[in-house]
């Protein structure tokens, strides 16, 4: 199968060996960040750094002038990727026969809600999520489209990544997080992550909800969790604390705003992009699961877009649902953390990627180049048969 590793430019720039070391895993991609949130990152082997500290979500490239005069557009980021840090990495890592594809991270951005606190997602207490930007306001769906069209069509880019394209909601690495104090099931991070914003109050509205009533209706249901009731997960639960009819009004909102907000930047990615340039987008198969991984219908996203990467490193269940729906030539890229240290087993690499093959993966994605160690390196080349 065709593997693809993700990297970010400061892990090419500066390390003239880089490009080789990643062509020499037995990667032909490398799926190479052009819009990122803040991070941490960890470069083990650069010659001038061992720790990038990306400040804030930021576009690691010159923005362009449709941004000119408009209230949201993306930063550019500061000294971590400097000028064209993402041209820069792309040339070289084409320079050593890798094909390169953007990855565009979208709804997350921390300072786009500090500095915009109104974009932000509002719960049903009113805390805002300012690393969560509400995906059906106009305004934040408007700068989401254009910035997904040119952050995915850099020069020289044979496809893109679209990352976080849906709702965000409660869960997130944020900086020193501290909300495990209870266990949120897949219901309970459902309920946390329902928007209240204007937007989204007016949205409940049109699908017959009063938007006050169903934030007491949530914080009602939320309430034994706080207190240690079980979560017992899954959206027969949801049903269970909403009642059946106001659950399914909430999807039908959330659900339309995702899908038709998915169908516009994919639209504008391909009006930018030439002929045969690949869209995919990190998806979730349970469509009402908030984050990276957008949560999607698998028919829907596979109509929409050239295929999805889906994170398998906690197995391959993910992969079933859109391998049921994939049209021919559609990609489903398996997914997998080979970062000994963040949880992957890169030892474990080639029986993993023979148990996505039998799920209906056609493509690997490595998580990733850049931060793994010498040793996990090591276990990818021979997963992959490098030599």
């Amino acid at each position: 199968m065709k593997a693809s590793a993700f990297v970010y430019p400061w892990d090419v720039n500066g390390d003239p060996e880089a490009p080789a070391r990643i062509a020499a895993l037995g990667v032909r991609q490398a799926t190479l960040a052009s819009a990122y949130h803040s991070t941490r990152a960890l470069t083990p082997r650069h010659p001038r750094h061992r720790i990038v500290t990306a400040e804030y979500a930021a576009v690691l490239y010159p923005a362009g002038n449709r941004w000119a005069g408009r209230g949201l557009r993306p930063y550019t980021a500061g000294r971590w990727a400097p000028s064209d840090a993402y041209g820069e990495a792309a040339g070289a890592l084409a320079a050593a026969g890798v094909e390169v594809h953007t990855w565009v991270v979208l709804a997350h951005n921390s300072r786009l809600g500090a500095e915009h606190p109104d974009t932000s997602v509002v719960n049903a207490y009113g805390d805002r999520y300012p690393w969560a930007p509400c995906i059906a306001q106009p305004a934040t769906r408007a700068y989401l489209v254009d910035l997904a069209a040119e952050a995915a069509v850099r020069p020289g880019a044979h496809g893109t990544e679209l990352e976080s394209l849906g709702w965000y909601g409660i869960q997130h690495l944020h900086a020193h997080d501290k909300t495990a104090g209870v266990a949120l099931g897949d219901a309970g991070q459902y309920l946390m992550s329902l928007c209240f914003c204007p937007a989204c109050r007016a949205g409940y509205g049109e699908q017959g909800l009063d938007a006050d009533a169903l934030a007491v209706a949530v914080r009602d249901a939320l309430e034994p969790l706080w207190r240690g009731a079980a979560d017992d997960g899954g959206w027969p639960t949801v049903d269970k604390l909403l009642g059946q009819d106001t659950a399914a009004a909430t999807r039908a909102w959330r659900d339309t705003t995702a899908r038709t907000l998915q169908e516009q930047a994919v639209g504008a990615v391909r009006a930018a992009a030439p002929d045969g340039f690949q869209v995919l987008l990190h998806a979730d198969p349970v469509p009402y699961h908030c984050g990276a991984n957008a949560g999607v219908d698998p028919a829907h996203v596979l109509s929409v877009a050239d295929g999805v990467v889906v994170p398998c490193t906690g197995g391959t269940d993910l992969l079933a649902p859109f391998a049921e729906q994939a049209r021919e030539k559609a990609v489903l890229a398996a997914n997998f953390t080979v970062v000994s240290g963040m949880g992957g087993s890169p030892g474990t690499l080639a029986a993993d990627a023979a148990r996505a093959r039998a799920r209906g993966a056609t493509e690997l994605r490595l998580y990733h180049a850049g931060l793994a160690s010498d040793r996990d390196l090591a276990a990818v080349r021979e997963a992959l048969g490098a030599r």
